[in-house]
């Protein structure tokens, strides 16, 4: 189902929106501003992640990789994980199951 929810602040630089809501998945679109950090953390959920704009390093466990247009990207669920935008672009991350603490409004830190 499609919600196109409204953007909201996720961290300096950073803004996000709900474009879909399912029963056991979401898909949310990240814009972020060159240089604009998402910072590392982890959460239980899956995440498929495909950059649509711009150009990003990723820090994925131990691994960095740098990730452009086009490009698509999987992080199991409890693996830490961020971003760096090495230029302004926007991401659409898929998440499974749903991240109910996406649904609850606005938080400190880009995901």
């Amino acid at each position: 189902m499609e919600c196109n929810s409204d953007w909201e602040t996720a961290g300096p630089g950073v803004e996000r929106r709900l474009v879909a809501l399912g029963e056991r998945m979401m898909a949310v679109r990240v814009r972020f501003a060159k240089g604009a950090i998402g910072a590392l953390h982890a959460h239980p959920h899956e995440q498929l992640t495909q950059i649509l704009s711009g150009r990003f390093r990723f820090q994925v466990g131990e691994e960095v990789l740098e990730l452009s247009a086009g490009d698509l990207l999987c992080i199991p669920g409890g693996l830490e994980h961020g971003t760096q935008a090495l230029e302004a672009g926007e991401l659409l991350d898929i998440f499974s199951p749903l991240r109910e603490d996406l649904l609850e409004g606005p938080t400190t830190h880009p995901e």
